[in-house]
């Protein structure tokens, strides 16, 4: 059967005729199951932009940011101001270097990396509020936003296809 043919098959779903295509073939959430969905992933994620915005209003932003790799990795670049405590020494050193009442916000590499992941499990686990950035390093320099690395502050041009072009905010 050609990708065309399968496309036009219908099959019913809730009563109505849908067609049976990849996005479909799994009917959407209820719309309360899919802002309970969502609502969580607020939660448990915060946007690169969002905490560049949060860190360039100046003062206390309520968070602090933490890089979870390796000390090659920070040397060759890191948010400035964040705290270095890579993911295998959160569980011997997180409760000295930082607040339980302050929530934490972790980065590792980037989307295609989980160690961000693993850090945030491994400070709720010990009791701390904990989100991560999505897209991590690599989309805070995408994006165009200072960086520092063992040789100094650097910053490069915004990617277009990670932040828009001649605007601040990209309207999401």
């Amino acid at each position: 059967m050609t990708a065309t043919a399968e496309n036009s098959t219908t099959s019913t779903v809730t009563g109505s005729t849908t067609a049976a295509n990849p996005v479909l073939r799994v009917p959407p959430a209820s719309p309360a199951a899919a802002a309970a969905y969502f609502g969580a992933s607020l939660a448990f994620h915060a946007d690169v932009s969002d905490v560049a915005a949060a860190l360039a209003a100046g003062g206390d932003p309520g968070f602090v940011v933490l890089d979870s790799r390796s000390t090659a990795s920070w040397d060759q670049g890191h948010i400035p101001g964040a705290v270095h405590l890579p993911t295998a020494l959160i569980a011997e050193q997180a409760e000295r270097l930082l607040d339980k009442s302050v929530p934490v916000v972790t980065y590792c590499w980037g989307p295609g990396c989980n160690g961000a992941t693993r850090a945030a499990l491994a400070l709720a686990e010990l009791g701390f509020q904990v989100k991560e950035m999505l897209g991590g390093f690599e989309y805070w320099a995408r994006e165009g936003f200072a960086f520092e690395t063992w040789q100094g502050s650097e910053n490069r041009a915004a990617d277009p296809l990670t932040a828009p072009v001649d605007a601040d905010d990209c309207g999401c």
